[in-house]
């Protein structure tokens, strides 16, 4: 649930972030060539392309959702699962951080935490699971 809505929430601000990574790009533009006025185009885009896969969660939430399904998966199939269940939901909570520590976004920082909440209370549930 809280990965569909990041996912919604990010990509519906990718104007606001178009448009602050643009004011960011003509600061850090000018700070390059004061530092070095011999800094090419090359040198920038290699730092752009930097900046933007700090920021992107994408890959974490296809992997979220991967382990989200597998999770399920592994759940609806019973037995003697809570140790394989207890490994999933540690590779969740890594998405989980993953995204947090990207977001660039107030709202899908209230979304992690409280993804985060959900994922300790399952955590519980599945101790007793064997």
């Amino acid at each position: 649930e809280y990965g569909a809505k990041i996912r919604e929430l990010t990509s519906t601000a990718t104007d606001k972030y178009r448009k602050r990574l643009s004011e960011l790009l003509s600061q850090f533009t000018q700070d390059i060539l004061i530092q070095d006025p011999r800094a090419n185009d090359e040198r920038i885009e290699k730092e752009i392309a930097i900046i933007a896969d700090k920021i992107d969660i994408s890959e974490e939430l296809v992997r979220l959702n991967f382990h989200l399904e597998n999770f399920r998966g592994t759940l609806s199939k019973g037995g003697s699962v809570g140790k394989v269940l207890e490994f999933m939901l540690q590779e969740i909570q890594r998405e989980c951080n993953t995204i947090g520590s990207k977001g660039q976004d107030a709202q899908v920082a209230a979304y992690v935490i409280a993804a985060k909440a959900e994922i300790e209370k399952i955590r519980e549930q599945v101790q007793n699971v064997e």
